[in-house]
């Protein structure tokens, strides 16, 4: 990626729609961006699509970006947000599952998902078994394990409860557990 100098230059003239520069500036992020939408959905194409409708997005507001701040934090802010109102507006009901045929019992293995995800998998068998869940379930565990976000921020920006929340968060560890154990071969109970 270019220096931090270039892309304040290339932010800048953004700033000024200036076409070139926001076609150098898509093209240093796209790659990126779109890892970042397709951890919430299943679909490459809608994942295109979010990234397309979050660089409207950056575009519209790049002159609000304090050029002090980390602009890839900022721009994957961006996207994370196209990213949840995107599943709002065309999964009604998308967050308020509760019931499936998945246990309820939570044990110590559980609570290290997130851990056995990133270092037993390689990234790409990561974000497959992470996009086989709904997208209630794809959603919270983004938003908790990867963004960083508490159940009270979560529910406040799904329109949801913290139980809620918390249980998506639960029912998705358990149902993560048992993709990864049949990408690796292993059964589970």
């Amino acid at each position: 990626m270019s220096s931090k100098d270039e892309i304040k230059a290339i932010l800048q003239a953004c700033a000024k729609n200036d076409r070139k520069a926001q076609e150098k500036l898509f093209k240093l992020f796209y790659g990126k961006m779109l890892y970042v939408c397709l951890r919430y959905t299943n679909d490459r194409d809608t994942a295109q699509e979010i990234v397309q409708e979050g660089f409207i997005k950056v575009f519209e507001k790049i002159s609000s970006f304090d050029l002090l701040g980390s602009f890839d934090a900022w721009i994957k802010r961006v996207m994370v947000n196209t990213s949840i109102d995107y599943l709002r507006k065309n999964k009604k009901h998308a967050f308020t599952e509760l019931n499936d045929n998945h246990s309820d019992t939570f044990n110590d293995e559980i609570s290290v998902m997130a851990d056995e995800i990133q270092y037993e998998m390689q990234r790409e068998m990561a974000l497959e078994s992470i996009q086989e869940l709904s997208p209630a379930y794809r959603t919270v565990f983004n938003l908790y394990f990867v963004e960083d976000y508490s159940h009270k921020e979560i529910a406040e920006r799904l329109g949801i409860s913290e139980g809620t929340s918390k249980s998506n968060l639960a029912k998705a560890k358990i149902r993560l557990k048992q993709i990864v154990a049949r990408k690796i071969g292993k059964e589970t109970e």
